[in-house]
């Protein structure tokens, strides 16, 4: 009897890692399984963004914030025109493209499921320039089109239901059962899409779909080298590669350094160029006629 109590747990268990939805990154091509919905987490994620801003308090310089929200509305467009062109036209009911500046000093950005996008003051001083927000928009709205928020979810309810099972098991051998649900463990410990912090893969592949997207949008993907060049010298105090979630800054050079030639073929400079109406102005010259007098002598 336990045994076959085994076999039908076991069995469970291998039904449980094939289930889920099978996607694929774009660009990298990268292969997720997601055990949750993109309306599912979107809603979620417009309610945390909802009441993040309501304690928020937006950038009073009108300058900066028609720059992030133009700089911010370019590249959606651009990666609303690859989804578009790559067959993925039905993603874009789960996107709410939406980007804010708002006063803290904080070298941060972030986006939540959806695009919904948060930029702190604190961060320009370092990006200095519109390539180089483009830089770092990208690498956020990288994050969203990527999915990993709803990779992280679903990594936790797997690790959750994995202990599960593995208490059923051993409560099939008669070594106590686990009886905590997954919903419960998964409210309990909660899900902040503004404090995620991704994990160094993650990472890498925000920088590497953000630079493409930079360079979509008409921006100079350059700009991203000297741009993490400064946030390198702005960064007082660094901590081990190996102990954090977040790359290097040296590591993150390099790497951009090695997929600047892949997006350098998607690079189409913006035109500054401004219309220019020349009116011409039609001159009338009056001819005079000059008589000149011969005195005699």
């Amino acid at each position: 009897m336990k045994n076959f109590k085994l076999f039908i747990l076991s069995l469970v268990a291998v039904v449980f890692v094939s289930c889920g939805t099978s996607n694929t990154v774009p660009i990298t091509g990268r292969k997720q399984n997601l055990m949750v919905s993109d309306g599912d987490i979107l809603s979620l994620s417009t309610q945390q963004y909802q009441d993040f801003m309501k304690s928020a308090k937006l950038s009073t310089n009108q300058a900066n914030t028609a720059m992030v929200k133009r700089v911010g509305q370019n590249l959606a467009n651009a990666v609303t025109s690859y989804l578009t062109a790559a067959g993925l036209q039905n993603d874009l009911q789960y996107y709410k493209w939406t980007f804010n500046l708002v006063q803290d000093n904080q070298v941060n950005a972030w986006c939540m499921p959806g695009g919904l996008i948060c930029v702190y003051e604190g961060i320009l001083p370092v990006t200095q320039d519109e390539p180089s927000l483009a830089i770092v928009l990208g690498h956020e709205i990288a994050h969203a089109v990527a999915r990993h928020s709803a990779e992280q979810m679903s990594t936790q309810i797997k690790q959750q239901y994995g202990l599960q099972i593995g208490a059923a098991v051993l409560g099939g051998l008669g070594m106590g059962a686990n009886t905590t649900s997954i919903i419960q463990a998964i409210a309990a410990q909660g899900f902040n899409f503004k404090n995620l912090s991704y994990s160094r893969n993650h990472e890498n592949e925000a920088d590497h779909m953000g630079l493409i997207f930079a360079a979509m949008a008409g921006y100079d993907p350059n700009a991203a080298l000297s741009f993490w060049q400064r946030m390198a010298a702005s960064n007082k105090n660094q901590t081990s590669e190996f102990l954090s979630d977040h790359p290097s800054d040296a590591t993150r050079i390099k790497n951009i350094q090695g997929w600047l030639p892949e997006a350098l073929k998607y690079y189409k400079p913006q035109s500054t160029a401004k219309a220019v109406t020349t009116t011409k102005k039609t001159t009338t010259t009056t001819k005079k006629s000059v008589t000149t007098k011969k005195t005699k002598k």
